[in-house]
């Protein structure tokens, strides 16, 4: 592959390293602590971004029917929401990074394979998109955004955890 669909997929398959990256050597109980005044944690965030892709991935390969209206999300689909934040009873670093690795396996065959990144969907209601639609590049810098933002954070919680960061 090459031109901008390579390009897209090394900028998400860089960011997707610093957040694993942010995660190595760390027990199960150091995966889910919490210690900054966040509630967030280092296997939450990557269980967040997991999500979050495959979420993208799923809305533009099946539709916009994949994704609620906001207006439609009950307390349940909040509460959903928020456990991605979070290590559950029962989860392992080792299944969120495997659950993780899956995602990212399907969002690189789908960019390797769409014929076209301009293609768009509609996007479901919520007050944050302004726009109706999105191309399937837009739906890409989104998850690579999204991939950034959280690598950062994990890298302060790691930081905060033992004093290990991803660069420097």
């Amino acid at each position: 592959m090459t031109g901008e669909r390579a390009d897209l997929l090394a900028e998400l398959r860089a960011a997707r390293f610093f957040l694993r990256f942010t995660a190595r050597d760390l027990t199960d109980e150091q995966a889910a602590a919490r210690p900054t005044p966040s509630a967030l944690c280092v296997g939450g965030l990557i269980k967040h971004v997991t999500g979050v892709e495959r979420g993208w991935v799923d809305f533009f390969v099946e539709g916009a029917a994949t994704s609620k209206d906001f207006d439609d999300m009950t307390a349940a689909d909040f509460a959903a929401r928020d456990n991605e934040f979070r290590m559950m009873p029962g989860e392992t670093l080792a299944g969120v990074l495997a659950a993780y690795e899956e995602v990212a396996r399907r969002t690189d065959e789908m960019v390797a394979t769409l014929p076209d990144l301009d293609a768009k969907c509609p996007l479901p209601k919520a007050p944050w998109f302004q726009e109706t639609h999105w191309s399937a590049r837009r739906v890409l810098l989104h998850i690579i955004a999204e991939t950034t933002q959280h690598a950062g954070h994990a890298d302060i919680i790691r930081e905060a955890i033992d004093g290990a960061k991803t660069m420097g």
